[in-house]
C-alpha cells in the first residue's frame, strides 16, 4: 500500500536544505569565486548595494525572535554606561585615596554619589519582574545591553528570576554585552536607526536615567515621535529631578515658545524604583482587582 502524501509538504527544498546540500567544487571553490549561493556569500551580503537588505535583516532578525518567544510589551532603561556598580564605585574610590591625587579622588567622589542610581534601576528591573507574573501580558526589561545602568537593568531581571533583552551595538570601543541578559534575547546591531526602533516597538513606558550623549539621543528622540504622534504615547520616567533639570531647563523652552507647555506632560520625574512603579500602575491600571484590568490588555 502506497504511503500517503501529506497535503502541506514543501514543494522546494528549503534554502536551508541546499546550503548543506551544495558541495564545493575545487575549480570553483577559490575566493575570487563567484559559484556561490548568494545567501551564503557572506562577501557579496556586505557589498555597499547590499545596505537595504542587511538593513530589513536587521529588523526582521530581533522582531521575529521576540514574537517567537511571547513577547509583546517591554519597559525601556536608557542611561550611561558610566554608571557604576555601588561596590566598585567604592573600591574605586578607596584606591583613588590611596594614591593621593585630588582629582582622581573628586572623579570616584562623583562615581559614589552617581551610583545610587545603579542601583536603582537594578531594583527597578527586578520589581517589574517580580509585579509582572501577576499580570495576564508579562513585561519584560530591555536595555541597551552594555555596562552601567543597561547591566543593572539586565541584572535586577535576573535576580528576580526573569527574562531580559539586551540590544547591543557594535562600536569601535564598545564593551562585550553584560553577562545577564538572556541569551536567547541578546542581539547585535550595526544600525543605530534600526537598534533605537526596536526599543519603542514593544514599549510600553521608557525609563531614563541619568546619561550623556547617547542617552540623551534615545530620549529626545522618543520624545520627538510621541510629541509628533508617529509613536504611541506612553509614560517617560526620568530617574533623578536635579539631574535632570539641571541639565535641560524645559522651563525655558516653555518659555521661548520652543515646545507647548503640555510637552511637560509627556515625562514624569521620579526618584526611586516604587515611584516609577506607581505611575506606570497609574497608566495601565496594573494593581486594581482582577475584574479591573484597565486598559493594558487592549493597548497593546
Amino acid at each position: 500500500m502506497n504511503k500517503r502524501k501529506a497535503l502541506n509538504a514543501r514543494n522546494f527544498p528549503s534554502a536551508q536544505q541546499e546550503a548543506k546540500a551544495v558541495a564545493p567544487l575545487s575549480h570553483y571553490d577559490g575566493p575570487e569565486s563567484a559559484y556561490r549561493l548568494a545567501f551564503t556569500d557572506t562577501e557579496f551580503l556586505l557589498r555597499e548595494e547590499l545596505r537595504p537588505v542587511r538593513m530589513q535583516l536587521e529588523l526582521l532578525k530581533p522582531d521575529m525572535v521576540m514574537t517567537e518567544h511571547g513577547i509583546d510589551a517591554t519597559i525601556v532603561l536608557y542611561g550611561s554606561a558610566r554608571i557604576l556598580a555601588p561596590d566598585i564605585a567604592a573600591q574605586r574610590l578607596r584606591e583613588a585615596q590611596a594614591g593621593a591625587d585630588a582629582a582622581a579622588i573628586r572623579r570616584a567622589e562623583q562615581q559614589v554619589l552617581m551610583s545610587h542610581y545603579y542601583e536603582e534601576a537594578r531594583r527597578f528591573a527586578a520589581l517589574v519582574t517580580r509585579k509582572s507574573r501577576e499580570l495576564e501580558t508579562p513585561i519584560y526589561i530591555v536595555t541597551g545591553g552594555g555596562p552601567g545602568v543597561m547591566e543593572a537593568g539586565n541584572r535586577g531581571a535576573h535576580e528576580a528570576g526573569g527574562r531580559s533583552i539586551g540590544l547591543n551595538i557594535v562600536l569601535p570601543h564598545e564593551q562585550a554585552p553584560n553577562p545577564y541578559i538572556t541569551p536567547e534575547l541578546c542581539f547585535q546591531f550595526h544600525y543605530f536607526g534600526l537598534r533605537k526602533m526596536h526599543f519603542l516597538m514593544r514599549s510600553i513606558g521608557l525609563v531614563c536615567f541619568p546619561g550623556g550623549f547617547g542617552t540623551l539621543d534615545e530620549l529626545f528622540e522618543s520624545m520627538t515621535l510621541m510629541q509628533t504622534g508617529k509613536c504611541r504615547r506612553s509614560p517617560i520616567l526620568l530617574f533623578g529631578r536635579e539631574y535632570w533639570t539641571r541639565l535641560i531647563n524645559f522651563d525655558l523652552l516653555v518659555e521661548a515658545g520652543m515646545i507647548s507647555p503640555n510637552d511637560v506632560e509627556l515625562f514624569h520625574f521620579v526618584e526611586t524604583a516604587e515611584e516609577a512603579w506607581e505611575v506606570l500602575a497609574a497608566e495601565y491600571g496594573f494593581d486594581l482587582p482582577a475584574t479591573q484590568t484597565g486598559d493594558f490588555a487592549l493597548d497593546i
